[in-house]
């Protein structure tokens, strides 16, 4: 006897009759109301399905189940939804040759219809005279199998089916991934198809299960389980309109710079939420199999590391500020190279410019005033800050592969070391992880994670808005608010000699250019180098954090060359697409 059947027998005996009365009233009222959410459940949010699964039944026995599996939506900036993710539905063409009268007939009748038949594999099959069912064709239309249906074919059986469709192709293509096999299996293989794949998987329907045996089946999972409450869809942050723009903005340049991979993100720092997220080289999920590279599919934001160079330099001079160790306004004499550790450090160009302050140095982006703020900080008070900023750990975004950052370095008691960490060299992170530290400095000093999975419809009726997460702070709001303010001036004042400054709003921002490893010869190619950009606005009530990434660009030294104009652009497009108003 079962717990809960002994505790009912228990409650009988203590109550009175008219007691029974109403316990019996309120069981067949919550019986009711389970029914009726089931019914509900069953006949309007999976109407489709079993509308589908009835068919196959009539159509095909026992030979096929309909395949099933949530959906994945992009939300529109009014609060609609786009379809990302969803199920095409089709027509599988299969033969019985138990009951196939003429295989080469039938071969001729059917190829006027449907293009690129086997003959060969059809008579093949159709010799298979102790096999009920052979598949012969998937994915057909609707048309072609009316037309089919038509002409009455002995043995010929048409069966509907259902498969993973992207309706938008290539858009967000890293951000989704696709659904392959895995062994025998169809399951998530890159993006949120994996991170979500548990959400969005639907066990198999038995085409001969009794209706009503189904039906209880689902009322006991929903009274004493939780597996159906765990089944549902996936509605993302992704801004469809957003994506489609910074996928152009890829596109122009890669023909433009030929780089061997790029990547653009654009993120509200205030609360985590990607709004979109490209990279190039890309791919269509629905014929990924055309891919000669499995490496394309993976998401370079999620999954590689890279030294970003000077945009490290904000982060350094705001662990300063924050420890007190320097203001905007502390000066060093820059000879343009020191000397640590019997290594020598240089700026860009090799050039001194005498006495400069710590604004300056962000201005002209000095390595040597990136190395003075960190050694004035101390290479354990460095380590912490930068841990401090997150880059010992990961972000925990929602998307699969997440890779550590490789800072050793920074457990180096060596200047050297520390040095080159401060602008960017010798440390590798993951764009994910640098832009979490970055919105740090527009959101007041907090860590926020991000994530691309805004809100969860599940299966039984109910929804679960995702909760914006803090991971810590990395500085205070006042550093966080000066730092900022040397940032607009480095727009206002110095970046590409002011083009990117805006008379009706401020925009803090800043270039990386970074050298690569060779990992042959040691040391740094002399040619070869990643660029980086990021930038924030309205620079003192953020709604948007805009970073893109170009690795080995052709012909080309210097990011603020390459990716200053179409910051401009995508900038400009969202505050006229979101309606921001001027903050000056």
């Amino acid at each position: 006897m079962s717990g809960l059947e002994v505790l009912f027998q228990l409650a009988w005996k203590l109550v009175n009759e008219q007691g029974r009365i109403r316990l019996l009233a309120v069981l067949a009222s919550v019986f009711f109301v389970v029914l009726a959410s089931r019914l509900f459940y069953i006949q309007i949010l999976q109407g489709k399905y079993f509308y589908n699964l009835a068919d196959n039944q009539y159509s095909a026995g026992d030979q096929y189940s309909l395949y099933e599996r949530g959906s994945i939506s992009f939300r529109m900036r009014e609060g609609g939804e786009l379809s990302a993710g969803d199920l095409d539905t089709g027509f599988i063409l299969a033969i019985n040759p138990t009951l196939l009268l003429d295989a080469h007939g039938t071969y001729q009748k059917l190829s006027v219809f449907v293009d690129g038949l086997d003959e060969d594999d059809f008579v093949t099959k159709a010799s298979k005279k102790a096999d009920p069912y052979e598949e012969i064709a998937h994915r057909l239309t609707l048309d072609i199998k009316d037309k089919i249906e038509s002409i009455r074919i002995p043995g010929v059986i048409l069966v509907r089916e259902q498969w993973r469709d992207y309706p938008a192709g290539k858009l967000a293509a890293h951000t989704l991934g696709f659904v392959g096999y895995k062994g025998n299996e169809l399951l998530g293989r890159y993006g949120v198809e994996l991170a979500y794949d548990s959400l969005l998987t639907r066990a198999p329907g038995d085409l001969y299960r009794n209706f009503f045996s189904g039906l209880f089946e689902g009322l006991k999972n929903d009274i004493f389980g939780r597996e159906s409450a765990m089944e549902g869809n996936i509605i993302l942050s992704i801004e469809p309109r957003v994506q489609t723009l910074i996928e152009s903005k890829l596109d122009e340049l890669s023909e433009k710079w030929s780089a061997k991979n790029l990547g653009i993100m654009v993120l509200d720092p205030t609360t985590g939420e990607i709004v979109a997220m490209g990279a190039y080289p890309t791919f269509d999920p629905n014929n990924y199999r055309l891919e000669s590279d499995s490496g394309v599919f993976s998401n370079p934001f999620v999954e590689r590391v890279f030294e970003v160079g000077s945009i490290m330099k904000p982060i350094s001079i705001a662990a300063a500020l924050d420890s007190g160790v320097i203001t905007p306004d502390t000066t060093y004499f820059d000879k343009g190279y020191i000397e640590l550790d019997g290594k020598r450090i240089e700026n860009f160009d090799g050039v001194g410019r005498g006495r400069v302050s710590m604004q300056e140095v962000l201005n002209q982006s000095l390595n040597t005033g990136a190395t003075y703020a960190a050694l004035a900080l101390g290479s354990d008070k460095f380590q912490e800050y930068m841990y401090r900023f997150g880059f010992h750990d990961k972000t925990g975004v929602d998307l699969p592969n997440e890779s550590g950052n490789l800072i050793e370095n920074l457990e180096s008691n060596r200047d050297v070391e520390v040095a080159t960490a401060s602008f960017g060299q010798g440390i590798a992170v993951t764009p994910i992880s640098m832009v979490r530290a970055l919105g740090a400095l527009a959101n007041g000093g907090f860590l926020i994670k991000p994530y691309v999975g805004r809100r969860v419809d599940y299966s039984l009726g109910y929804s679960e808005e995702v909760k914006v997460t803090e991971q810590g702070r990395a500085v205070s709001s006042d550093t966080s608010e000066t730092i900022t303010r040397m940032l607009v001036k480095v727009v206002d004042e110095h970046l590409a000699n002011g083009k990117l400054k805006m008379d009706h709003y401020s925009i803090a921002a800043k270039t990386g250019t970074a050298q690569i490893v060779n990992p042959d010869g040691g040391g740094y190619y002399a040619d070869r180098y990643m660029h980086s950009f990021f930038g924030y606005f309205p620079a003192y009530d953020p709604k948007f954090l805009v970073f893109l990434f170009m690795n080995e660009p052709k012909g080309v030294d210097y990011a603020s060359q390459t990716l200053t104009d179409p910051f401009k652009d995508i900038a400009e497009f969202l505050i006229s697409y979101y309606e921001i108003p001027p903050d000056r």
